[in-house]
C-alpha cells in the first residue's frame, strides 16, 4: 500500500458531459492498475457540473460567466483536498487560461497534452472535430501552430452537422451507427481534400462514438486517452 499513500489527489471538473466523465474515471483507474499493479486506487475527487447550464452560457457568449462557474467548481475541489485539477472536457478550455489564472492548484490542459502527443507523432497537418464552440474557437489551432502543426477545421456545414449531433445525441448517451458513418465520411473527405495526417477528437464524447475507427492512413487522436495519461503521470508523480 506504500505506493497508494504517495499518490497525489486529483480533482476532476466533470459533468460536461456526464458520459465522458464516467469514461475518464474508468480510464484513470485502468491506467493506474496497468502501470502499478497492486498499488491500490488513486484519490479522485469529482465535481460534476451542469452541462445544460454551461451550454446555455456558451450559446449566449457569456464566457465570463462560464469561467466563474468553472472557477467555483475548482475551488470546491481545492477545499476537498485536490492537489491538482483537470477539466474532463474540451470545450470549457475556451476559458482555461482564465480559470488557471484564478486557480489555487495547477490544472492539466487537455489541449496542451494533445498537442504534445501530436508533436511526438511528427504530424504536420491535422484535422479538428469537436463541438461547434470548439471548432470555431482559436484555442486548439493556436496551440498547434505554436508547435509547427497546421490545423484544418471541417467546412461550415460539416461543423454544424457535427455540433448538432453532439448536442442532440452524444451528450444524451445516444451513439448511432448512421451518425458514426456520416462523421467518418467527413474525416475521409478531409484526408482526401485537405491532406490531413490525423484527426483530433476534441470532444470527449466523440471517442465514445468513434473509438477504434481510425485507420492506418488516418489516425484518430483520442483526447480522453491522451489527457488521462497525463493525469496518471501526475497522480503517480
Amino acid at each position: 500500500m506504500h505506493l497508494l499513500r504517495v499518490m497525489r489527489s486529483a480533482g476532476m471538473i466533470g459533468g460536461l458531459g456526464p458520459e465522458s466523465t464516467i469514461d475518464y474515471y474508468r480510464s484513470i483507474i485502468a491506467r493506474v492498475r496497468a502501470r502499478n499493479p497492486g498499488a491500490g486506487y488513486p484519490h479522485v475527487i469529482i465535481n460534476s457540473l451542469d452541462v445544460d447550464k454551461a451550454i446555455a452560457m456558451l450559446d449566449a457568449g457569456r464566457l465570463g460567466d462560464l469561467a466563474d462557474y468553472i472557477v467555483a467548481g475548482v475551488e470546491s475541489l481545492v477545499r476537498a483536498g485536490a492537489e491538482f485539477g483537470f477539466i474532463a472536457a474540451n470545450t470549457p478550455h475556451l476559458v482555461f487560461g482564465e480559470v488557471q489564472r484564478r486557480s489555487a492548484i495547477p490544472l492539466l490542459s487537455i489541449v496542451r497534452a494533445t498537442c504534445d502527443y501530436a508533436k511526438a507523432l511528427g504530424v504536420k497537418k491535422i484535422g479538428l472535430f469537436g463541438t461547434g464552440f470548439t471548432m470555431r474557437a482559436s484555442f486548439y489551432p493556436e496551440e498547434f501552430e505554436r508547435a509547427g502543426i497546421a490545423m484544418v477545421r471541417p467546412k461550415d456545414s460539416e461543423r454544424e452537422f457535427i455540433h448538432r449531433k453532439y448536442i442532440d445525441e452524444l451528450l444524451k448517451n445516444r451513439f448511432l451507427p448512421e451518425t458514426k458513418r456520416q462523421i467518418l465520411g467527413i474525416a475521409q473527405r478531409m484526408k482526401t481534400e485537405d491532406h490531413i495526417e490525423a484527426m483530433v477528437l476534441a470532444g470527449t464524447e466523440l471517442p465514445l462514438l468513434l473509438r477504434d475507427s481510425g485507420s492506418a492512413d488516418l489516425q484518430f487522436l483520442d483526447t480522453t486517452v491522451i489527457h488521462v495519461e497525463a493525469i496518471v503521470n501526475e497522480l503517480l508523480g
